[in-house]
């Protein structure tokens, strides 16, 4: 049975889109950074498993960098994934011919870590953010939606960024007014 354009767009793993001739491969590196090594294959909910895999990365590496320098190396990190997620989500979206493929969740692996800058590594803190970011990821109010119109990568990746920085405001408005420990 032969797919429809609608039908394309609806699937998520990378490897039903075969490149065509007027299409480029995708490189490993891409793959690998973009489906944040494969975690953006699971289903259902592809984001939030890019989401809470984040979290949960950050709450192991977290526990071996000393307090004092955890958010800058949240911001570094984060840093690292925009700048690395946009190249990559760029080439996955040239392969696949989708504007943001379900599958690439380096955009919510860089938006989660912004919602978590400065934030105090608990569970409860952790949570709040993973919901937040999650909320404002899938809500987009403006102007977070307007930054998915972006071209390619940019736009698949500064969405995501701008949630994760709706995240983190309320999450410093939590911490500031005292509604979560510090």
């Amino acid at each position: 049975m032969m797919k429809t354009e609608s039908d394309r767009k609806t699937q998520t793993d990378f490897s039903a889109f075969p490149p065509s001739s007027s299409r480029p491969r995708a490189p490993l590196w891409a793959k690998l950074v973009a489906t944040f090594f494969g975690i953006g294959l699971l289903h259902p909910g592809p984001g939030s498993w890019g989401s809470a895999a984040t979290v949960l990365l950050w709450w192991l590496l977290s526990g071996w960098i000393n307090p004092h320098w955890q958010a800058a190396a949240a911001f570094f990190l984060a840093t690292t994934a925009v700048l690395v997620g946009i190249p990559a989500a760029t080439r996955m979206a040239r392969v696949t011919g989708l504007k943001d493929p379900q599958f690439v969740v380096i955009d919510e692996v860089a938006g989660q870590l912004i919602s978590l800058i400065a934030v105090p590594v608990s569970w409860k803190s952790m949570l709040l953010g993973f919901i937040l970011f999650r909320g404002f990821d899938i809500v987009k109010p403006p102007p977070v939606r307007q930054l998915e119109h972006l071209r390619e990568g940019i736009g698949i990746v500064l969405d995501d960024v701008g949630a994760g920085l709706c995240a983190l405001a309320i999450m410093q408005l939590v911490l500031h007014f005292g509604l979560l420990p510090r």
